[in-house]
């Protein structure tokens, strides 16, 4: 079985048509889930890029393998593309990793293949490029891409430079506004955006693939870097949606429940990190960013449509899983808010999930079982076929292949998620004294069929607990109103995290 994991960066779960939004235009993908199955209840391990990758790729969770950013995921971690490599398998990956860090760094004796300064520099991009480590966390081949929206280098920039050397210096000047705006057309023409050039490497991949030896089967990753902001449709899909057009969610005015909330009321808007996280938004620049994301979105449904029509006309189509995800969600206006953080809130947690394999999926199911991000690893070796003897010993996941076979499966009667920002030292490492307020955090999530629960260290006698079916937009909080409910709740939290505790350092066998 041949595997195609196509992952996103910052897509809602309800960001696509067949998801049910009215609005954006995703043909592509809603056909592909009408082919295979998708997931409603899919969540991540994590609700921010770097530590939910590495879940996604080691299938394990969070304290497990990467709790935080400026840690570089091992070079000898078990990822499921290592395994698949080492079983014979062709392995390409063309987009954004993430897998080590980007920026502030905890420890200076450690580099990053993907480290943004270095490759945004025209002194040091080379360099970059000769020292670049393959294979990589089992890719043996590896087009990079660093950055978001229309700020992005790696080789991304070779590729633009092949083409059209006279944007180079217009990719220079984006650089730096990688955070800098939420939102604006980009001066990039469409074919020599990001998102084209994933398409042209999948595709070039994919036609290499038919022409050579088809005894091995192959693992092609593509993993966009939109619609994360700077939100920054090229072309045409920066005016296919219009920002009068956009509707806001239900919870929009309830900003107050963020400002008096006290853990993120204090979070909100800070110097340095206000276009980043914990973002307040007002109703001119929500509806904005909503309609830029869209168009994104649906430059990207078109990527994934050619891509798949070169599967389909290369003869592989029958041959070949396909997996569709994202990394983590965004607010989108949920709470007067955009962007993301270490939020309470559906819309970070739960994103799109979508399998086609076939033989195994039938056409059109959708499931509202409850999956994770560590659950998506273990899937895909056990379609694959590897033997469990020869996968990596310590995934934490469960296995989807029943649930692919049957929606009404259920595996799960909760999601854990995790995040652990808790190092204030790293304010230093990203040599900006004015970052000295850190919206720094540890927490813990219980997602159940019902009910989303959210703990915060450092505020004892608080939480998160809202009924996900009677109060779909979390408007009304039961922590107070239901202590029996939050017992119950927070109990089960306590045995999950117990149970998924980091089981590291093994001990050793005895002689």
């Amino acid at each position: 079985m041949n595997v195609i994991f196509f992952i996103t960066d910052q897509q809602r779960a309800d960001h696509l048509g067949c998801a049910g939004n009215k609005v954006l235009q995703t043909p592509n993908i809603d056909k592909l889930a009408g082919e295979g199955i998708r997931f409603s209840n899919a969540y991540v391990g994590n609700p921010t890029c770097m530590p939910n990758r590495c879940s996604i790729m080691t299938g394990q969770y969070p304290n497990t393998c990467i709790r935080t950013f400026g840690v570089n995921l091992p070079e000898d971690a078990p990822t499921f593309s290592g395994t698949l490599r080492d079983q014979g398998y062709v392995t390409k990956a063309v987009g954004k990793m993430h897998l080590n860090f980007w920026a502030g760094q905890y420890d200076k004796s450690h580099r990053s293949a993907e480290y943004i300064p270095a490759w945004m520099n025209p002194e040091t991009h080379d360099q970059m490029v000769k020292d670049f480590p393959l294979p990589y966390y089992g890719f043996d081949e590896m087009d990079l891409v660093v950055g978001h929206g229309d700020s992005c280098n790696g080789h991304y920039q070779d590729w633009v430079a092949e083409r059209a050397p006279e944007l180079l210096p217009v990719l220079r000047e984006l650089g730096p506004k990688i955070i800098a705006d939420m939102y604006r057309k980009s001066p990039i023409p469409e074919e020599f955006y990001p998102t084209s050039y994933l398409t042209d490497r999948a595709v070039d991949f994919l036609e290499s693939f038919a022409r050579g030896n088809k005894e091995k089967p192959f693992l092609l990753k593509v993993s966009y870097p939109d619609p994360h902001h700077p939100c920054t449709p090229p072309g045409k899909y920066a005016n296919m949606y219009k920002a009068e057009d956009m509707q806001l969610p239900a919870s929009f005015d309830d900003l107050s429940s963020i400002r008096n909330h006290p853990y993120i009321g204090t979070r909100t808007n800070q110097p340095g990190f206000e276009n980043m996280l914990f973002h307040t938004s007002n109703e001119e620049e929500a509806k904005n960013f909503i309609s830029h994301t869209y168009g994104m979105l649906t430059m990207i449904d078109d990527s994934v449509g050619k891509i798949l029509a070169t599967l389909k006309d290369l003869g592989l189509e029958d041959d070949t899983m396909i997996v569709y995800t994202s990394d983590h969600g965004d607010m989108m206006g949920d709470h007067g808010m955009i962007l993301k953080g270490w939020l309470p809130y559906k819309g970070i947690l739960n994103v799109p999930l979508i399998f086609k394999v076939p033989g195994v999926t039938k056409a059109g199911n959708v499931s509202d079982s409850l999956v994770s991000a560590v659950d998506l690893a273990p899937t895909i070796l056990n379609i694959c076929g590897i033997d469990p003897e020869l996968q990596p010993p310590d995934m934490q996941g469960h296995i989807l292949t029943p649930m692919l076979k049957d929606p009404n499966q259920k595996l799960r009667d909760n999601c854990l998620i995790e995040v652990d920002e808790i190092d204030t030292g790293r304010v230093d490492r990203w040599q900006n004294p004015s970052l000295a307020s850190l919206p720094v955090g540890r927490l813990k999530y219980l997602i159940t069929d019902r009910y989303s629960l959210t703990v915060y260290d450092g505020f004892p006698g608080y939480g998160d607990l809202f009924d996900l079916q009677e109060d779909p937009h979390q408007l009304n909080n039961l922590w107070d109103t239901n202590p029996d409910l939050r017992h119950a709740l927070v109990e089960k939290l306590l045995f999950e995290v117990i149970k998924q505790q980091s089981i590291y350092p093994k001990k050793q066998a005895m002689a």
